[in-house]
């Protein structure tokens, strides 16, 4: 049994933030802020909506593009470093807002690369024999919520969006692969929200302290990412006898777009063939790489037949890489077959 992404959805907040409104918090320039980071603009929730909500606008497209209605679900796996609450899952939230009421809900924490560990449960859920109902995964963030603005490190970079897939059995293949992932627990301080939980409950201390905010290593991550994205690459060219020509397109986690573009430099992955949406939108986690897909999809960069390399990276720390085989989206095979009967 084979697995094609038949749905792709992306949403972001109208609220569009630029370099000049960070920097006056930031103590920096506009002008510090895109040189180091390649961001120019990022967005921000609207006061009433959740991680939950994010997710459901993004969700809701994606079954458009996959044609389907949400009781045609039968799995909803959400990822995400900020929940809407300490609980329920926000999956359990998403399946209320669309009405899924088939599906199973569930949340998957690991951080920048929860998708991908999300689409891994589901691709094995799938086929697992737990029936040929598709799937929905989605990754959403609401980081703005979490942000010092004084932090130049970190207010910088994080924000708000989100973007999902349908996940559907398919006979004909290849699809989506296995997917290769990765933890290294020793690094689990090098950045996240560290009060808030179990180990430093909220009380006036923390708050008082800023604690419930996102603190960052930046050079540890730096030097993360620089280390694993090349060894990524190199690990799914080996794995699927592949070169780097092959890969048409990388739609990778977007923690930096300065540094992304020079972790894939390193890799030997030409700038034409790197997919870039966080000079516009930012690091919105675990959202970043279906919500890319969403973007390549609905702007022409993905062909059928395309591989596509999959990949992330995040607090934990956590990785992992896919290779995906483009195959379209229902909306997109729908537009073919309708063009092909008008000739």
């Amino acid at each position: 049994m084979y697995f094609r992404i038949s749905g792709v959805g992306g949403y972001l907040p109208e609220h569009e933030i630029s370099n000049r409104q960070v920097a006056l918090s930031a103590g920096v320039s506009a002008e510090w802020i895109h040189e180091r980071t390649g961001i120019l603009t990022r967005r921000r929730a609207a006061a009433e909506q959740a991680t939950s909500d994010l997710a459901a606008q993004a969700a809701r497209r994606a079954l458009a593009s996959a044609r389907l209605e949400p009781e045609q679900l039968g799995l909803i796996v959400s990822a995400t470093s900020l929940p809407d609450e300490l609980g329920p899952s926000v999956a359990c939230r998403v399946q209320a807002l669309l009405g899924a009421g088939n599906a199973v809900a569930m949340d998957v924490g690991a951080a920048c690369t929860g998708f991908l560990y999300a689409l891994e449960v589901a691709r094995c859920w799938l086929g697992s024999g737990h029936g040929d109902r598709p799937a929905l995964v989605v990754g959403a963030e609401v980081y703005s919520r979490f942000v010092d603005p004084a932090d130049r490190a970190t207010a910088a970079l994080f924000a708000d969006g989100a973007g999902a897939v349908v996940l559907t059995p398919d006979a004909l293949g290849p699809g989506l692969g296995p997917a290769r992932l990765g933890s290294d627990g020793r690094g689990a301080g090098l950045v996240g929200v560290f009060s808030g939980g179990t180990r430093r409950p909220a009380s006036q201390e923390t708050v008082a302290a800023s604690e419930h905010t996102i603190r960052m290593d930046g050079k540890a991550i730096r030097d993360f990412t620089l280390r694993m994205l090349p060894t990524m690459v190199r690990e799914c060219l080996d794995e699927n006898g592949l070169r780097s020509d092959d890969i048409a397109l990388v739609v990778a986690h977007q923690p930096n777009p300065v540094l992304l573009t020079k972790a894939a430099e390193r890799a030997g992955i030409p700038a034409e063939r790197l997919l870039l949406t966080g000079d516009r939108v930012g690091n919105i986690g675990a959202g970043s790489v279906p919500f890319g897909l969403a973007h390549a999809a609905n702007t022409g960069r993905l062909n059928r037949g395309d591989r596509v390399l999959l990949m992330a990276f995040g607090a934990g720390m956590t990785w992992g890489h896919a290779l995906l085989t483009w195959s379209g989206t229902e909306q997109e095979r729908t537009q073919d077959h309708h063009r092909k009967a008008a000739v």
